[in-house]
């Protein structure tokens, strides 16, 4: 049964401080279940307080699934999950009319999907058809769905985390880029180390439960977000974003060699966007009300590695987004050119 939790408004404003420990302490009790994966924590909570989705790719069995529902119990927000498939259907997120009796009449009534939630997890979304995808398209972008005509509005906040499976690509529907653009992130979940597999072993195989308390609440999250918009950027700073975005474009003098050899689009203003925002919400975490250019570089790779379309030549070079998002970096200058 899907479970939504309502805030009607954000408390008053928060401090960087307050911020930075609510932060730490929900990354502290997802951790008690999740081990290891600071980087997939810390990468999908900056997702979350900037009033975005995210997008996670990983083989099966790294514990996608259970990141979130770990954190709908940190925040104590309700959580949905849609197993995404090839017979899925757009009325099976968004909700249907259905045909109630009421005092003798006949009459139609909204039935909620799953997509009415605080924390949706959108499991394989590329094994559905287009039209189904496209569903999720205005409720992300809108934070609303339309049903015949009639528009509802989600409860706030909402996310959405979607996973794909990078190894079973047959029979799957590979997401457009416009949709691709519309994840604030693109996280990568690397396989456990030796000792984290040790770990995982002891805490799923023992009579021992790990139980997770609330680190925050949903307005909490607001707070948090709204507070994430009011950081300051220095205008090099924020040029500096922007020269990483120019840069991922082949068709621009600052894109470094591999840029212009193996890309054929570069990153929409969103991923700037993404990456100032992110920046904003790193410099809070790390305890700073001001973004540096570590800051920048440290969300670069997540905001541009689903945005950046490699050519033809690229693909069968094997060349990853991630090495040319490196390459842009490498070479693109802190400060601009005198």
């Amino acid at each position: 049964m899907t479970e939504q939790t309502t805030i009607q408004a954000a408390p008053e404003r928060i401090e960087p401080e307050r911020f930075a420990e609510l932060a730490h302490g929900i990354e502290a009790e997802v951790g008690r279940f999740i081990v290891g994966q600071q980087q997939l924590v810390r990468q999908t909570l900056i997702s979350l307080l900037a009033g975005s989705h995210a997008l996670l790719e990983g083989v099966p069995g790294l514990g996608k699934t259970m990141l979130v529902r770990t954190m709908s119990e940190a925040l104590e927000l309700g959580f949905s999950r849609i197993q995404f498939t090839p017979d899925l259907m757009p009325a099976d997120i968004v909700g249907t009319n259905i045909i109630v009796e009421e005092a003798g009449e006949r009459r139609f009534r909204f039935q909620q999907g799953p997509i009415f939630s605080n924390l949706v997890l959108a499991d394989e979304i590329n094994r559905a058809t287009p039209k189904t995808q496209s569903a999720l398209l205005e409720a992300m972008q809108e934070h609303r769905v339309t049903v015949a005509k009639q528009q509802y509005t989600l409860s706030e906040p909402f996310f959405v985390l979607a996973t794909q499976n990078p190894l079973e690509m047959e029979g799957t529907y590979p997401l457009p880029e416009a949709q691709l653009d519309r994840f604030f992130f693109k996280v990568d979940v690397p396989f456990p180390s030796e000792d984290e597999l040790i770990a995982i072993m002891d805490r799923t195989t023992g009579a021992e439960r790990v139980t997770v308390k609330p680190a925050a609440s949903g307005a909490d999250i607001l707070a948090m977000q709204a507070l994430a918009r009011d950081v300051p950027i220095a205008s090099h700073v924020m040029a500096y974003a922007v020269r990483i975005l120019r840069a991922s474009h082949p068709d621009s003098e600052a894109a470094p060699e591999l840029v212009t050899k193996y890309v054929r689009y570069g990153g929409s203003p969103r991923g700037a966007q993404a990456i100032v925002l992110g920046a904003k919400i790193h410099a809070l975490l790390d305890g700073r009300f001001n973004v540096a250019f570590s800051d920048v570089q440290a969300v670069a790779p997540p905001a541009l590695r689903h945005r950046i379309i490699l050519n033809f030549e690229g693909e069968a070079e094997g060349i990853s987004t991630d090495s040319v998002v490196r390459a842009i970096l490498a070479e693109t200058r802190t400060e601009a050119a005198e």
